[in-house]
């Protein structure tokens, strides 16, 4: 059974469910850093999945950094799937900007994470709400 993995669900607000992954918000207001998990068991690999659900995480993945893009006027969104710390499959999708506090490395590390405040929370998902709209059920909490 798909279960995520602990690190995820400590650092992660589930935000809601395209068809094949689970939406994950990290919970650090520093970056717009979403996280897509695909729901399969003992997958660490893309290409452990099999060509139907890699085309879908394209997919997914394609949306999300296109909303992402629009929605917080990026300069930049890094896509990685490293794995190093969690073995389960998982995609981060992160906004950057030319003045973040970690441009133009890497956000990994660089400063403690700050959590969101609930208004700062419910602000960032309606900003992503509005541009992605389609494929994706939100959370009961962000409907």
């Amino acid at each position: 059974m798909y279960r995520l993995h602990p690190q995820l669900v400590n650092d992660g607000i589930w935000v809601g469910d395209f068809s094949l992954s689970t939406l994950l918000l990290i919970n650090d207001v520093q970056y717009p850093w979403f996280v897509l998990v695909p729901k399969r068991e003992d997958v660490s690999e893309i290409f452990q999945l099999d060509q139907a659900d890699r085309q879908q995480l394209l997919n997914e993945s394609c949306w999300l950094a296109e909303a992402l893009k629009d929605a917080f006027s990026a300069h930049k969104i890094n896509i990685a799937a490293l794995g190093n710390m969690v073995s389960q499959l998982h995609v981060h999708h992160i906004v950057r900007y030319r003045h973040d506090p970690a441009w133009p490395a890497p956000v990994w590390g660089k400063l403690p994470p700050i959590a969101y405040t609930e208004e700062q929370l419910k602000d960032c998902i309606k900003r992503l709400q509005r541009v992605l709209t389609s494929n994706i059920v939100y959370a009961e909490r962000f409907r």
